[in-house]
């Protein structure tokens, strides 16, 4: 099966070299870099961009389907039905591990077990571009941030005084989907705005495999609904004052277990967020104050009477994380030297409730209301001079649960000459536990640590103007103190504990080539590692964990090529995806390893002549109608396609 990994990678590479998209993922402005705008060239630090237009080529596809092309960037499940759990893994990292940012401020969900952010709660008509920063990014934006962080930059007002900007979209395809948005934004003296609707409704198809083909699994729908609201008032002649809010929900009934159908299934969530900000920003000078209250809420109804389970047969849950964040920081430019200090502040809560009822009577656990806070100041400095580039700097992180801990990171980068560039980057970076694995009343431990790692990077870039980028990056990555949940069998319990050490190591590689209307992208990435454990609850020798063998569903070798040709009117583009073999883990047994697979896209656009802004799309996935598994048990999609009308003026 490896053979025929290779074999299809390889037909990608060769078919897309003959065809050829005006957007890269070697962007020259990014703000991820340095939390403020500098060009890609003047930083030694590894970023990729989704850019606008990769976005509205998207064909109505999701935030995840589009991370997955990234180069390291692997998101399971991203091809599966609507609504399906995802998580963003970074170079191999496990769950948890990248923090997601909306606009630089940090997003979190403090009632899941690893503290991450569900990204179907983000709809891709709202957002503007996306920015992959990866390598140990804590000293800049704290914990979570060990191998990377994805900064989502939300679509901004119009910049053309007293004339409101429109934009609409409407689209429907395979599974009965429907997608829609609306969106207006203006200015009108010294007050700004913007206000943007969508909606998804999916009926979907059964997410749960059928390895029988006839057992008539239903249809697990989706529906979702997102509006955003943002105000901003100039309040001097270089600053801004800004108000955003940001309401999102998602409904689906989707399987709750692989192999099996599930028909009273029924998830609600919920993320509601408002924040404020001001900014004073002059040629030399950024002062930043940002607020934000970020509140998710999950909510679960499971009427078991079609399962076979004998221990249950109703269970209600709801899980609610709240995050507050406040931060100043100020950076300024002198000369040779840049500088950037500041300090955020951080408050976690959570409630979570859990009721079940069967055979034996009813069960319902403690609830579980817990929090903690962190405070942490910052600073970075960055020279350049002649050919030269050195970035340092440190953060001091107080967590008022485990105490304390530093992070530090140094970025030097050097020209060899007008095209090439040489970069070597050493990072620090920590992870705190979070809430559920400090307090939950029966596996909590509060004596427990951040996870730590260590990151290493070494990389060359070259650039020639629009026609040819690339970029090859070797990086090393090791987290020690990594939590796990141990598990006595004599004692019937466990909890959770800093027992283990992940390794992990690879290769990236990105290209780009532009001749004229045609434009080639590939990237290429191997990811490979390993974990060590010192000791498990029973004293025996800790071998691979459940949760943090960190190369479960991570392929160790992926591919993506797009080719695209534009000529007047019409755009076409085709792409591919090719993804090693990759392993499952299987409780109480030996992994299972799922077979590596390779898929075709094709999508086409038409911009209308006499309609100013209009565009017409339709987008083919998985030509092939290649039949894969990105999770074990769980089904992802066949053949299908989305068309619509794009407006925007």
């Amino acid at each position: 099966m490896q053979r025929h990994f290779f074999v299809g990678a390889a037909l990608v590479l060769s078919t897309l070299l003959h065809a050829q998209q005006d957007s890269a993922y070697l962007q020259e402005v990014v703000v991820t870099a340095n939390k403020y705008e500098k060009k890609q060239t003047q930083t030694g630090k590894v970023v990729s961009v989704i850019s606008s237009e990769m976005l509205r080529q998207s064909g109505g596809r999701s935030l995840g389907e589009l991370l997955n092309q990234v180069a390291g960037v692997t998101v399971p499940g991203a091809n599966n039905n609507l609504g399906s759990n995802q998580t963003i893994n970074i170079r191999g990292a496990s769950a948890g591990n990248t923090l997601i940012l909306l606009d630089g401020i940090p997003v979190n969900d403090p009632s899941v077990i690893s503290n991450y952010f569900d990204i179907n709660l983000l709809s891709i008509d709202q957002i503007e571009r996306v920015e992959i920063l990866k390598g140990g990014q804590s000293t800049l934006y704290g914990s979570d941030a060990v191998a990377g962080v994805v900064n989502i930059i939300s679509k901004k007002t119009t910049r053309e005084k007293n004339k409101p900007a429109f934009n609409a979209s409407v689209s429907g395809g395979s599974f009965g989907t429907l997608r829609s948005s609306l969106g207006v934004s203006g200015q009108q003296n010294k007050l700004d705005y913007l206000l943007q609707l969508s909606a998804i409704s999916s009926q979907g198809f059964s997410a749960a495999t059928d390895t029988s083909g006839i057992a008539n699994f239903d249809k697990d729908n989706y529906r979702q609904q997102t509006a955003r609201l943002q105000v901003g008032y100039k309040t001097g002649t270089h600053s801004r004052l800004s108000l955003n809010n940001l309401y999102s929900r998602y409904h689906t009934a989707l399987d709750a277990g692989a192999f099996a159908d599930e028909k009273d299934f029924i998830a609600d969530n919920t993320n509601k967020l408002s924040g404020i900000g001001w900014q004073l920003k002059k040629e030399n000078t950024l002062l930043q104050l940002n607020y934000q209250y970020n509140e998710v809420e999950r909510a679960y109804l499971d009427d078991s009477s079609y399962r076979s389970s004998s221990f249950v047969n109703f269970v209600k849950s709801n899980y609610t994380g709240i995050t507050h964040f406040a931060e100043v920081y100020l950076s300024k430019k002198s000369g040779s030297i840049e500088w950037l200090g500041g300090v955020d502040y951080r408050k976690h809560q959570t409630t979570q409730s859990y009721w079940s009822t069967g055979p034996w009577g009813p069960y319902a656990p403690p609830v579980l209301k817990a929090s903690f806070d962190q405070l942490s100041p910052y600073a970075s400095l960055v020279f350049s001079k002649d050919n030269l580039i050195i970035e340092a700097g440190g953060r001091f992180n107080h967590h008022s649960v485990y105490g304390n801990n530093l992070t530090y990171t140094f970025n030097p980068a050097y020209r060899l000459n007008a095209h090439t560039k040489l970069f070597a980057n050493l990072y620090s970076a920590f992870k705190a536990p979070s809430l559920y694995q400090l307090f939950d009343p029966g596996a909590g431990n509060t004596s427990l640590q951040p996870e730590k790692g260590s990151i290493q990077e070494l990389g060359l870039e070259w650039t020639k103007g629009r026609l040819f980028r690339g970029r090859v990056v070797a990086f090393n990555r090791e987290s020690r103190s990594t939590i796990i949940y141990s598990y006595n069998p004599v004692t019937w319990s466990g909890n959770y504990i800093n027992a283990s050490t992940q390794h992990n190591y690879g290769v990236e590689i990105e290209t780009q080539l532009a001749i004229s209307a045609v434009t080639i992208r590939a990237n290429y990435a191997y990811t490979d590692g390993r974990i060590e454990g010192r000791y498990s609850g029973t004293g025996l020798p800790l071998g691979k964990d459940t949760s943090y063998f960190n190369l479960y569903r991570i392929p160790k070798h992926a591919f993506n090529v797009s080719a695209s040709y534009g000529s007047g009117q019409w755009l076409f583009t085709l792409s591919g995806r090719a993804a090693s073999n990759r392993q499952e883990f299987i409780y109480g047994a030996a992994p299972q390893e799922m077979d590596g697979y390779v898929t075709f896209d094709l999508y086409g656009e038409y911009r209308f002549k006499n309609i100013n802004g209009m565009r017409a799309f339709i987008d083919l996935r998985n030509l092939s109608d290649t039949r894969y598994e990105e999770l074990r048990g769980y089904t992802a999609r066949g053949i299908n396609l989305m068309a619509g009308l794009l407006f925007s003026r």
